[in-house]
């Protein structure tokens, strides 16, 4: 889920230019290139300090802590509930919140509740309250009421292979709040609002 990180901020870019008809130009290319690099090469820490916190700019720091939650969770995808249940309000927060984000941004709300990331939708609202995206938080909170109230709608076309799921997307009631949820994504920078929160709270961070 390393969607906030800067090789994909290249990769969007690139496929942006390509999309527009443009050539990516070798500089661009290089940069390219030397983010992915930098990206397979970052420090990961299962072990964060106050030093540590402190001394990562803002562009990486959320990518630095998601590294770090996932250090520190299950290796048996039965347990991650129950592992992440187990951290303080904080780091529930930012790590239930990359999953909301990185679902959303690629596949919807739809797709966010299908996969893993849906087991902790009811906990989403006051996750995103606590860092301060309250407007993110708003919407999660009505789209969590239509997929209780439109479940077997919803669902009734995912049987497990892709024609299902792609299926689902079919007059799905989930699909307005995608569209509410681009715009606000655009006007609020809800990975600005995590950094501060996180640059505020970093002792609920700090493992030493």
């Amino acid at each position: 889920m390393g969607f906030i990180t800067t090789v994909l901020n290249f990769f969007g870019c690139a496929a942006q230019t390509m999309k527009d008809g443009e050539k990516v130009s070798n500089e661009t290319k290089e940069q390219l290139m030397r983010s992915i690099e930098s990206f397979k090469n970052r420090p990961i820490y299962k072990e964060l300090t106050e030093q540590i916190i402190d001394t990562t700019s803002d562009d990486k720091l959320l990518q630095l802590i998601f590294d770090n939650l996932s250090e520190i969770q299950s290796t048996d995808p039965a347990k991650e509930y129950e592992t992440v249940m187990g951290w303080n309000k904080s780091r529930q927060a930012i790590y239930m919140i990359w999953g909301l984000e990185g679902q959303v941004n690629n596949g919807g709300y739809n797709q966010f509740y299908f996969n893993s990331t849906g087991q902790f939708y009811k906990h989403l609202p006051n996750a995103l309250k606590l860092v301060g995206a309250n407007k993110f938080a708003d919407l999660t909170k009505r789209a969590n009421g239509i997929f209780e109230k439109e479940n077997s709608k919803i669902t009734q076309h995912q049987d497990g292979t892709m024609e299902g799921f792609s299926k689902s997307y079919d007059d799905n009631p989930l699909n307005k709040f995608d569209d509410e949820f681009y715009v606000l994504y655009k006007n609020e920078d809800l990975q600005k609002i995590q950094v501060n929160f996180i640059r505020k709270h970093k002792i609920e961070f700090i493992d030493k």
